[in-house]
């Protein structure tokens, strides 16, 4: 579902097989699939208590429909080229009818006086943990059947950015998240809680959240049906986790703003990415194309924040590259390439400090990612080894399933440090010499906008609308990042009678309207028309631009492809210029606020792989989003933004599917208590091995509620100058890892790793294992208890 759901899930996926005779095995799971698939339906129907309640409520009477304005007519030169999806007129703007009045304005945070005797912004960086549970839930991005998290590899965090005019008044918050993609339920939560807090100080329009991507972090945390079945229930533990993380960061923030300035950098990143599609990017024009050294954006954005004193605050850095170097094997918490980058820019800067803390904040943030990977050595066909680089990524023997992508190391582990490396080394390179100073006010603007009626002007006289939303059979495929489980092939141009006859039985038949919309994409998963229990899809929509002096960060609702960022930028940079805002940074942030899948140019719509069936809007959807943006860079370059409409408000929904994974009482074997050693540690190891002992455990689930550890582990040395024992990594070193094996009547056990890296240190050693169990006695509530136990002592030796 995602680039994001790599895989389609199992749930919601009926995707198109290869036209052949079935096996009589082939016919019996086929049998299997569905029975499986209809009694899914029918518990999810079941669980579901209320449908469609929704706490807010949308404007009636509200239309999207795109015009341009009567005094700018559109103008083939305005593009950078004269394609479908960079045509939109300047200036368009939401219509604004009688319906208009009872929309209140978003606030305009632009500067009304000239923007003098610049002393430095306020700045404002915080991290806090937002890893929510890591066991007994699914991973969220690959979308396989099966995939849950059985421990922890890193923490995940939340990174905020404060960044205020002088005077405090106008102000932006950006935030990045170890999380696969914001969904509108986090974000609407996160906006309500801080509004709560701080009033009017904090608001939609000028507060972007945003995923990194990581395809291993908890799902479980959206309220539209396609996201909810994906993640096998809706949990509020997650969510919550999340949430208070995310406004835990921004308060932290706020409480440690202070004067100082911001400096940008611009540098370009090699061999940390490949296209994914290079077929789909083959079908721009050849005009275009030629204008690009590569068929991925390789420039990173850095943004260095310092004190008035030189001293460092914190760092924001935007590069396209999809964190999947962990593949859908892995059921680790953790968050991926990006992550690790933050975790090397932040140990080197906040010394002396554990994984996860000290002052010094670095967030490595998405940008338009949409088909690009981190797995350098390209497709491979993982059963004879040739490449299946090819514009269905299929092999000969095995089909699209044997078709999969390498990154650059002997693992998933060892690929993840290494293009996290390469893109620390660039970052770190960017930061030291950034020169070039941001100044100048603050400002921005924002819009809910129905997505599914966008009217997109393609030139002064053509008119396309955008769609209800909708999947194509290839999305069922997955990508070369994660593949598909059923045979699925990239690319399919043409419905498939036997996987419709089930759909059509299951979930309905597709209207022609939204058969006739999508065209050339065959549907699918006509989700735009499926409303049991909630929405599959969201049709309110968020589009937001921040302006911090010459810098504009777009605040993408998906994953633009690289050739769709590129357009969308010069376009908005474009309208910018054309009233009076020159050479104008514009950073295209991904995933962010609410997630739509991906958005391809429109000739990469023609070629249906994954991102195209997978641009829910249909072949016009980045038209619609440039010509959406268009407007917002208009109203803030012309201090208009306070008469655009607010758009109408996007729903909450109460009532969701939850998650059918009971919470058990934990049990210990018979004699044994929580924290026992099951298997122990040898007397002694050297650099470069790995420290392995078992203990008797409890589900991890249960400190996602009950807190009173932060870590699940720590490795500790021996001092023996203050006989003290100091902390020397946690759960969130990457040199940790904990793996939960569950087991029969609540019983469990948790094995702690250490890798030793070469720069330990001799001595002696010991590692503690710290969890929570879930106790319930007779009539009585059940109850969460803290329990810590540690191991035998070992030593460390040099080789």
């Amino acid at each position: 579902m995602t680039g994001g759901f790599e895989q389609a899930s199992a749930a919601a996926g009926l995707g198109e097989m290869a036209k052949r005779s079935f096996s009589m095995l082939e016919m019996f799971l086929i049998f299997l699939l569905v029975m499986m698939t209809a009694v899914t339906v029918a518990l999810l129907s079941l669980l579901f208590i209320t449908s469609g309640t929704i706490e807010n409520n949308r404007d009636s009477g509200y239309s999207t429909t795109q015009s341009p304005q009567a005094t700018q007519s559109p103008q083939a030169n305005e593009s950078p080229l004269a394609t479908q999806d960079s045509t939109a007129p300047r200036g368009s703007t939401l219509t604004q009818g009688h319906m208009a009045t009872r929309m209140s304005p978003v606030t305009s945070t632009l500067e009304t006086t000239p923007f003098q005797n610049f002393s430095g912004y306020q700045i404002g960086v915080g991290r806090a943990d937002c890893t929510g549970q890591v066991a007994d839930i699914t991973l969220m991005g690959y979308g396989k059947s099966g995939q849950y998290a059985r421990g922890i590899l890193t923490r995940l965090y939340s990174r905020a950015f404060i960044m205020a005019e002088p005077d405090g008044s106008n102000r932006m918050v950006f935030v990045s998240i170890d999380i696969g993609m914001v969904s509108q339920r986090l974000r609407l939560e996160v906006l309500n809680r801080l509004q709560m807090k701080y009033g009017s100080l904090y608001r939609k329009d000028n507060v972007i959240l945003s995923g990194t991507h990581t395809h291993s972090g908890p799902a479980g945390y959206f309220q539209y049906t396609l996201f909810v079945i994906a993640s096998e229930g809706y949990t509020n533990r997650t969510f919550e986790y999340m949430v208070t993380g995310i406004v835990q960061s921004i308060e932290i923030a706020h409480t440690n703003m202070k004067r100082g300035r911001i400096l940008i950098n611009k540098g370009n990143v090699d061999g940390a990415q490949i296209n994914r599609s290079p077929y789909s990017y083959l079908q721009n024009p050849q005009s275009e194309r030629a204008r690009y050294s590569s068929n991925t954006d390789k420039e990173m954005i850095v943004l260095k924040m310092v004190d008035l004193n030189g001293d460092d605050l914190g760092l924001i850095s935007w590069f396209a590259v999809h964190p999947v170097s962990m593949n859908n094997s892995n059921h680790l918490v953790n968050s991926d390439n990006m992550g690790y980058a933050s975790y090397l820019f932040e140990q080197e800067k906040n010394k002396g400090y554990l994984p996860g803390e000290g002052p010094y904040v670095a967030a490595f943030a998405s940008s338009n990612l949409g088909d690009v990977s981190p797995n350098t050595l390209g497709p491979h066909c993982i059963n004879t080894g040739e490449s299946c680089d090819n514009p269905n990524s299929s092999c000969p023997i095995g089909g699209p399933n044997m078709c999969i992508a390498m990154g650059p190391g002997q693992d998933m582990f060892d690929s993840t440090q290494i293009i996290g490396w390469i893109i620390y080394q660039k970052a770190k390179e960017l930061y030291a010499s950034a020169s070039q100073e941001v100044t100048g006010p603050l400002a921005s603007a924002h819009q809910w906008v129905n997505m599914t009626d966008v009217t997109v002007w393609l030139n002064s006289t053509h008119t396309a609308k955008t769609c209800k939303p909708a999947l194509g059979y290839s999305f069922a495929a997955g990508t070369i990042d994660g593949v598909g489980g059923l045979n699925f092939s990239q690319g399919a141009m043409e419905e498939n009678p036997f996987w419709d006859t089930i759909r059509n039985q299951l979930l309905g038949s597709p209207s022609e309207e939204i058969k006739e919309c999508h065209k050339p994409k065959p549907v699918l998963l006509h989700t735009g028309e499926m409303s049991r229990p909630n929405p599959w899809h969201p049709e309110i929509v968020d589009v937001q631009i921040i302006t911090v002096g010459s810098l504009a960060i777009t605040a993408l609702p998906g994953e633009f492809t690289t050739m769709s960022g590129r357009r969308f930028r010069e376009a908005v940079q474009a309208e910018f210029a054309s009233y009076g805002m020159q050479n104008m940074t514009v950073v295209t942030s991904g995933l962010c606020n609410v997630y739509t899948h991906y958005i391809t140019t429109y000739e990469e719509y023609q070629a249906q792989r994954y991102e195209a069936a997978s641009t829910i809007y249909g072949p016009h959807t980045l038209s619609a989003y440039i010509q959406l943006f268009r407007a917002l860079a208009k109203a803030i370059a012309t201090d208009s933004v306070a008469n655009l409409s607010s758009g109408p408000e996007p729903p909450f929904f109460k009532q969701l599917i939850t998650n059918l994974i009971a919470n058990i009482v934990d049990k210990a074997p018979t004699g044994k208590t929580f924290g026992d050693v099951l298997q122990p540690l040898e007397p002694k190891y050297r650099v470069g091995e790995v420290a392995e002992v078992t203990f008797v455990g409890a589900n991890p689930k249960n400190s996602a509620e009950n807190r009173t550890h932060h870590t699940f582990l720590t490795v500790e040395k021996y001092e023996a100058t203050s006989q003290t024992w100091q902390i020397v990594h946690n759960d969130a070193s990457w040199e940790t890892r904990f793996y939960w094996h569950k087991g029969l009547l609540g019983q469990s056990n948790a094995t702690i790793q250490w890798h030793i890296p070469e720069t330990a240190q001799p001595g002696s050693y010991r590692i503690r294992y710290l969890g929570h169990y879930r106790k319930q006695d007779f009539l009585r509530p059940a109850v969460i208890l803290s329990f810590e136990s540690t191991s035998s002592t070992f030593e460390v030796v040099t080789t």
